[in-house]
């Protein structure tokens, strides 16, 4: 059982979720791992409602992901299926078994095809998920289906967090509003490629599978995938996305008018692109151990996938974060870890700032530099970075946390 931690000094409070028509979600306590809390959802959309997902990159993922791959690849969804504390990752064709056994249950009582559930497990790595205890609940999880239940659903889906995150929008689609609800979980194990360890995001817009799976793939990249906490791939990132069709707006046109596709959409794409970036920022900022949140902005690189790498050696490195959390206005190390992404840099016109204080100009240190207002800057709660390499136009900005004492308390501890 991990350890008891108090909630991030960087928490952010749940916003007001109202009811998002077609989504309905329940939560209950299983006791697959946890004793005294839930740990199961079960989150229930209309018929007929279309899926997109993203996920994971790293080689070994586990049963889920492969599940929801496959079952994408129908593009409809009608429940999803969720618990927390085991991983059901490494599991062989016992997690295969689980996630079959789990998606045929849940589809049996919703009455659709088990190809249409969708599961997502999170938690310890290498144990056997005892899905009977999850099939066990899932009548009772039906039965509590609400509404209103979004926050019992952002706290069922929690391990090592802190505190639930959830994120919700209005955007239009011609002349009407639709909504756009999300709930994500993560605190550790967190990198690009996904960058969170599970979301989920819901709209009652009537968009085709096929266009939210692009708005989805698109919107990821500056969000999730821009954001670390420590650099390990988790083998269970799961982004979904599902529209419920409820909302009456103008039809989307087809995918062979793109363009026209894509002025219909614009404003739903960006205020998707908020919900995922506030929901990744949540997971930053609950990152184990964080105490504070950090926001590095590269320019003037050759390309702005250059820009991200190099914003991300930066985000990633043991030596910077560390420094954070010390509070230590240290600019050579952040010299160090842009030196190190090989990527094109040139020592003698990197630039390097933080708090809107430029510390170092064209590769030396600025003769009229005061470190105090610097140092003022990093014993707040959330830090700037800004890096200058002057090679070009390319631009990225990434977000991580600093690494402190609390991030090992809380791993060195998890299983035990």
């Amino acid at each position: 059982m991990a350890i008891p931690v108090p909630v991030s000094p960087l928490a952010a409070p749940l916003p007001e979720l109202p009811p998002l028509a077609g989504v309905r979600l329940s939560a209950a306590a299983a006791g697959i791992r946890y004793q005294g809390r839930t740990d199961a959802v079960l989150m229930e959309v209309a018929a007929g409602s279309t899926a997109a997902g993203v996920f994971t990159s790293n080689k070994c993922p586990g049963a889920p992901v492969d599940w929801c791959r496959a079952a994408l690849k129908g593009g409809k969804a009608r429940m999803v299926v969720v618990n927390a504390g085991n991983a059901n990752v490494f599991t062989g064709k016992a997690g295969r078994d689980a996630c079959a056994a789990t998606a045929a249950a849940a589809a049996k009582l919703a009455g659709c095809p088990a190809k249409q559930v969708f599961v997502a497990s999170t938690g310890v790595i290498g144990e056997v998920l005892p899905h009977e205890k999850l099939v066990a609940a899932l009548p009772g999880l039906q039965e509590g289906l609400s509404e209103t239940n979004w926050e019992a659903a952002a706290r069922g889906i929690m391990t090592t967090d802190t505190f639930p995150k959830a994120a919700t929008r209005v955007a239009q689609i011609g002349d009407m509003p639709v909504r756009i609800t999300g709930i994500a979980k993560g605190s550790g194990m967190i990198a690009p490629d996904m960058a969170t360890m599970l979301c989920f995001v819901f709209t009652d817009a009537k968009i085709p599978a096929d266009a939210l799976q692009t708005l989805l793939s698109k919107g990821v990249g500056g969000t999730f995938n821009a954001t670390t906490v420590d650099s390990d791939t988790s083998t269970s990132d799961t982004v979904l996305l599902f529209a419920t069709g409820q909302a009456k707006h103008p039809r989307v046109p087809p995918a062979d008018g793109n363009a026209a596709r894509n002025r219909f959409l614009a404003d739903f794409a960006r205020k998707l692109e908020e919900v995922l970036l506030e929901l990744a920022l949540k997971v930053v900022r609950d990152g184990e151990g964080a105490q504070k949140l950090v926001k590095i902005d590269v320019t003037g690189a050759v390309t702005a996938r250059s820009a991200k790498r190099i914003g991300m050696a930066v985000a990633n490195s043991p030596l910077v974060k560390t420094a954070i959390a010390g509070e230590d206005a240290n600019w050579g190390r952040i010299v160090m870890a842009v030196g190190k992404a090989g990527e094109p840099a040139d020592r003698d016109l990197l630039s390097i700032g933080v708090g809107g204080v430029w510390m170092a100009k064209d590769g030396a240190v600025v003769p009229s530099y005061d470190e105090a207002p610097v140092v003022a800057h990093m014993k707040g709660r959330e830090v700037e970075i800004a890096i200058d390499l002057g090679l070009g136009r390319g631009k990225a900005t990434v977000w991580t946390c600093d690494l402190t004492h609390g991030y090992i308390d809380i791993n060195g501890s998890y299983r035990s």
